[in-house]
């Protein structure tokens, strides 16, 4: 074997290589925050940190709910404690406190779900027929207008946020779930558009013709022909559409209060009485951090078509 082929076969081994260890230090945050939000409390603020430790669910129990300290002189005995419930003896046993109502957690995280579900599904159905009508219709100024629409994604979130504030707070939109979804639309719409035109683009027209030949009307084609084909791009606009809104913080932090707040602002700021409970955040943290996870991993194969194909590729 000649050195030349010897080299050509090592070239793919040596990548491999280079690729598993750079998806090791990828993982190594996510890694180090699943296994610390499964320690025990005392063990959580150890430095250096420890592995060496029990696993509990005590930090997700706190993220869920409510706890309070013992009145002085009024610590259960050791009769109550058998008889505590599961939750009440874990939190006994961890921090000394008791478990109290449910806490804001569940209704943050239906926030998150609500709010992302519907402005992906806003943003994907307006940015499909939108990108259909560039790609197949002429128009005067089509060029114009999809740099008018690329430019609202070139201007900082920051800069518009006092001027968006404002006008929420006229319309009465501040702190409800229709506000913050109107608002990832208008971020995510222009994306969704952008993305969805190079798909479009790439699906022969010839096709839709043959179908109006034959007696379909437009809509029969755009529904028929045209969407089943661009379904791949459909899948990875969706995708990303998903992961922007999930993962939304500072219009979240300045546009809503109490009604309408993401995950994504109530796990920063848990407190309790023992002061910032850095166990529950790491615990919400790695709890945000799984259905997105999962739904990307699901939809691993569109968004490499989404990267390589259409609007982005060009």
């Amino acid at each position: 074997m000649t050195n030349f082929n010897k080299k050509r076969k090592c070239v793919p081994v040596m990548l491999q290589i280079v690729i598993i260890i750079v998806i090791i230090i990828y993982m190594l945050p996510v890694v180090y925050m699943g296994i610390t939000s499964f320690k025990p409390w005392r063990v959580v603020f150890k430095v250096p940190p420890t592995f060496n430790f029990k696993p509990t669910i005590a930090s997700f129990v706190r993220l869920f709910y409510q706890t309070s300290d013992y009145q002085s002189g009024k610590e259960p005995t050791a009769e109550e404690i058998e008889r505590m419930d599961w939750k009440n003896r874990l939190m006994w046993e961890q921090t000394n406190q008791q478990i109290g109502g449910i806490s804001e957690g569940p209704a943050r995280f239906l926030n998150s779900f609500i709010i992302s579900i519907a402005s992906t599904a806003l943003s994907v159905l307006l940015g499909t027929l939108t990108a259909y009508a560039l790609s197949r219709f002429r128009m005067k100024g089509k060029n114009d207008l999809m740099f008018f629409i690329l430019s609202t994604r070139m201007l900082p979130a920051v800069v518009v946020t006092i001027p968006l504030f404002l006008m929420f707070r006229f319309l009465k939109l501040t702190d409800t779930h229709i506000g913050l979804i109107l608002l990832y639309v208008a971020f995510n719409v222009s994306f969704a558009i952008w993305v969805m035109k190079g798909f479009f683009d790439d699906i022969p027209i010839e096709y839709e013709e043959a179908a109006l030949v034959d007696g379909y009307t437009r809509m029969q084609t755009f529904r028929k022909i045209a969407l089943p084909q661009a379904a791949t791009g459909i899948a990875a606009t969706t995708v990303f559409c998903y992961i922007f809104s999930w993962n939304e913080y500072a219009f979240a932090l300045i546009m809503t209060s109490r009604v309408a707040t993401t995950a994504t602002v109530y796990i920063q700021g848990i407190k309790g009485s023992l002061g910032i409970d850095w166990g529950a955040i790491i615990a919400g943290s790695f709890l945000f951090f799984i259905p997105v996870a999962i739904f990307t991993f699901l939809m691993r194969k569109y968004l490499l078509a989404g990267i390589t194909f259409g609007a982005v590729r060009k």
